[in-house]
């Protein structure tokens, strides 16, 4: 599993010109599911999403999560991010989960992330989704789990 996470002032996504996910200051965690990945997997990344500390404290130091400041969490399905780019020019998305199994894993950390943030929100599996991401810092993690 693979997690593109970048800080934010605001965050939406947009389907077929409807806003269909959307927050205010936290951050925007693109996700890919590759074929090896287990369930337990989603708890993990949940666990490391809510507690990851990059939002400054009173001495300005990245000592805060999302939850310690009240913010919120945007969730997007992003299988580009299971990329292969070593063999060519054109990417190779043979590393990613197959689009069945990986929408059901998605709406099932959708689901665990929102039972423990209420805040959160998702862009549409398998859609055309328009990504609006105003950054913060700028700040952008790349988390890899298993």
């Amino acid at each position: 599993m693979i997690a593109l996470v970048q800080r934010c002032l605001r965050g939406s996504v947009e389907v077929d010109g409807v806003i269909v996910g959307e927050i205010g200051k936290g951050f925007v965690a693109f996700v890919a599911f590759e074929p090896a990945d287990a369930e337990a997997l989603d708890d993990k990344l949940v666990a490391k999403l809510l507690a990851l500390r990059i939002f400054a404290d009173d001495a300005g130091k990245m000592n805060k999560s999302v939850v310690d400041t009240a913010g919120g969490i945007l969730l997007i399905p992003n299988f580009t991010l299971a990329a292969d780019t070593s063999g060519g020019n054109r990417p190779s998305f043979t590393g990613a989960m197959a689009p069945g199994p990986a929408a059901a894993r998605f709406e099932r950390l959708v689901g665990l992330l929102r039972s423990r943030l209420p805040s959160a929100a998702s862009g549409r599996f398998g859609a055309d989704m328009k990504v609006d991401v105003v950054n913060d810092g700028p700040i952008r993690l790349i988390l890899k789990l298993g």
